[in-house]
């Protein structure tokens, strides 16, 4: 009954990815592609952190598939990569380590006990650092798919496809 929990989590990546798609007015023609990229996206991160991988490779390695196949989702709907790779990747933000963050540094604020301030700043900082480092290695792991696979846009290649024949 696990795999069911799966299904369901990579259900919800894929609704918030269409949800940031349609705050950014993409083509409809994109947003079924946005859904599944944004789902399997998800479901690598929360795959690899159920095998004990860690929240931030996780992140990456999902940001690097959506980002490699954000070039077949804009081949096959004339679109640029970059419109299917950022609503898709936008559901993996660690908001919940940010927001552990900031109600760490609230609660430093106001706490005298020098024993429950160590132990308090050390949990803000933990989650400070894994909230950065996610972000990092989704900006990167997007970004580096579109800077290395290929220059040409979707509508580029149809072209190239239609002289070929």
């Amino acid at each position: 009954m696990e795999w069911l929990i799966y299904v369901e989590k990579g259900f919800w990546f894929g609704i918030g990815a269409i949800g940031f798609a349609i705050l950014f007015n993409v083509p409809k023609r994109t947003l079924f592609p946005i859904y599944v990229l944004g789902a399997i996206g998800g479901l690598i991160k929360i795959g690899l952190v159920h095998l004990g991988h860690g929240p931030v490779l996780g992140t990456f390695l999902g940001a690097t598939v959506i980002g490699l196949l954000s070039h077949l989702a804009g081949w096959w709907k004339i679109s640029p990569p970059i419109v299917f790779s950022i609503p898709a990747s936008i559901p993996m933000v660690p908001g919940i380590f940010t927001y552990k963050m900031m109600m760490g540094v609230i609660k430093l604020t106001g706490n005298p006990n020098p024993a429950e301030y160590s132990k308090i700043l050390n949990d803000t900082v933990h989650n400070g650092m894994l909230a950065l480092f996610m972000l990092l290695s989704l900006a990167v792991g997007a970004a580096l798919p579109l800077l290395i696979v290929r220059k040409k846009s979707g509508k580029e290649l149809q072209d190239l496809l239609k002289y070929r024949h």
